[in-house]
C-alpha cells in the first residue's frame, strides 16, 4: 500500500473548483457518498461515517476520513481521483 500524502485524519472535498466554480451537478455530495450509505426499513438514507455529505462554510462538500483508505481503499482512490479530475478543493482537517 502506498503512504498516504495526507496527514490529518479528514479530508473535505469542496464542491467548488480550484477556479472558483460550484461543480455540477448539484446532488453530486450525495452520489459520491452514496457509495457507503445504507438504507433503514423506512427507506431511509443513512450515510457512513467515513464519507458522507455535507455544507461546510456555505459550500456543498464531503467529508472523507483517511481510514476509508485502509478498509475501502478502491472507493477512497475513486474519490480523490474524482476530485482531482475535476480540479476540487481538498481541505485537511483534523476535525
Amino acid at each position: 500500500m502506498q503512504e498516504n500524502q495526507y496527514k490529518n485524519n479528514v479530508l473535505i472535498i469542496q464542491g467548488e473548483t480550484s477556479d472558483g466554480r460550484k461543480f455540477r451537478p448539484s446532488d453530486w455530495a450525495e452520489r459520491m457518498s452514496g457509495m457507503l450509505s445504507t438504507f433503514d426499513k423506512n427507506h431511509r438514507i443513512h450515510y457512513s461515517h467515513k464519507l458522507r455529505p455535507v455544507n461546510h462554510e456555505g459550500k456543498k462538500c464531503i467529508v472523507l476520513y483517511k481510514s476509508l483508505e485502509d478498509s475501502h481503499p478502491a472507493i477512497f482512490h475513486q474519490i480523490i481521483d474524482f476530485a482531482s479530475r475535476n480540479n476540487l478543493t481538498i481541505v485537511e482537517d483534523s476535525e
